[in-house]
């Protein structure tokens, strides 16, 4: 094992243990949500509460203490710098919506990002205690057990996760969804994106587009997607790119040029990204 091998197991080890953590204390305030303060950012669909803030503080003293030389981007306090070449891309809670209504499609989505690329991922999902995770070259798992995609799925036999914002379009959410439709798919939508993209990689799902993210809601399930042996668009991760949103698409192997048309994502995208 050479010494950048060793670097990104120790993140990843640490990842899981963060993850299990920050989930914990995600939960309890899930158990006594209706005493949450909700606020609302640039959009009424788009919420936060103290749980959100408390779980990335949590997320970010661990991470602090553990390696003090890595960058942190956090979907609530936004990107410190580090020097070390890793990064952590974290959602706390993402799925505030669900998580704040009473339903169980949220989760912890941790990524470490080296040279662009995310070499951990980590997802937890408290409600049903479930740990996805991933190193890069070191496969996924589901509490464990090895992820591995199935490619005679396709859009046509199998659901796909879709996800909208008050950053796209109606028009052009409806033209995604009748794209799919179209072609012979079906879909669903639960609220949290890093979580969809989970169950791409566990093979629940056929594939994963939403045409508006930002890294901390992808970086995890992206990197658990790839270890599983799916695809997925890159996504910008150079300087201030990492902080802006972009189009995430995922899919496992039988899925990927079917939604690839869907998406409109051509080879030019795929080399400009």
């Amino acid at each position: 094992m050479n010494i950048h091998e060793r670097e990104i197991r120790d993140r990843h080890a640490l990842a899981e243990e963060i993850a299990l953590a920050a989930g914990k204390v995600a939960f309890d305030y899930f158990s006594k949500r209706e005493t949450l303060v909700i606020e609302t950012k640039g959009d009424p669909q788009d919420v936060v509460s103290i749980a959100d803030r408390e779980v990335e503080n949590l997320i970010r003293d661990r991470v602090s203490h553990g390696f003090a030389e890595d960058g942190f981007l956090g979907e609530e306090y936004g990107l410190v710098g580090g020097s070390s070449g890793y990064t952590w891309v974290v959602d706390p809670i993402d799925g505030t919506s669900p998580f704040v209504s009473g339903m169980p499609n949220w989760c912890v989505s941790i990524a470490v990002v080296h040279d662009k690329v995310p070499v951990v991922g980590v997802i937890y999902v408290p409600c049903h205690d479930e740990l996805y995770s991933a190193s890069s070259g070191q496969g996924a798992t589901l509490n464990g057990k090895p992820l591995s995609l199935d490619p005679k799925k396709t859009i046509r036999n199998a659901l796909t996760g879709i996800g909208a914002n008050h950053h796209v379009t109606p028009a052009s959410v409806g033209k995604i969804v009748s794209d799919l439709l179209g072609a012979g798919g079906n879909f669903v939508r639960l609220g949290s994106g890093a979580l969809m993209l989970a169950y791409v990689a566990a093979g629940r799902l056929v594939g994963y587009y939403e045409p508006y993210m930002h890294a901390w809601d992808c970086f995890g399930g992206y990197c658990i997607v790839k270890e599983a042996g799916g695809w997925h668009l890159p996504f910008p991760a150079e300087g201030e790119r990492l902080t802006r949103g972009a189009p995430v698409l995922a899919a496992g192997p039988g899925a990927i040029e079917d939604l690839q048309r869907i998406a409109g994502i051509g080879a030019g995208d795929i080399a400009a990204a």
